[in-house]
């Protein structure tokens, strides 16, 4: 895995899990890697994937059965969608018309 170093490569582990999840990559109730295996599989310390776990487990993306594993929820899919969505439309969209009034552009000009 190729990390940018202008993001917390925490954040980063969230987002390929995210994007594999919208893929179809990561199903509903799939079990994913060990906070070990993973650590592992990609090259960094367990804690910073742990730190991952911890995260998306708190948005509902992904449960942990005790013993077993962490698996990826039922309504993930639905949930990473709304949140990008959100993020997208408070976080892109307003540059991008800033952009585009900078430099006279309609949105009939785009599309």
């Amino acid at each position: 895995m190729e990390f940018n170093s202008n993001k917390s490569i925490y954040l980063q582990i969230c987002d390929t899990i995210c994007e594999q999840i919208l893929s179809g990559e990561l199903k509903p109730d799939a079990r994913i890697p060990s906070v070990r295996e993973y650590g592992a599989e990609i090259g960094v310390n367990p804690n910073t994937v742990m730190r991952s776990y911890e995260k998306l487990t708190g948005e509902g993306i992904i449960y942990n059965k005790r013993g077993i594993g962490y698996f990826i929820c039922p309504e993930a899919k639905e949930l990473v969608l709304c949140t990008l969505r959100k993020e997208f439309i408070e976080d892109e969209v307003p540059a991008i018309v800033r952009r585009m009034n900078l430099l006279g552009l309609k949105p009939e000009d785009i599309f």
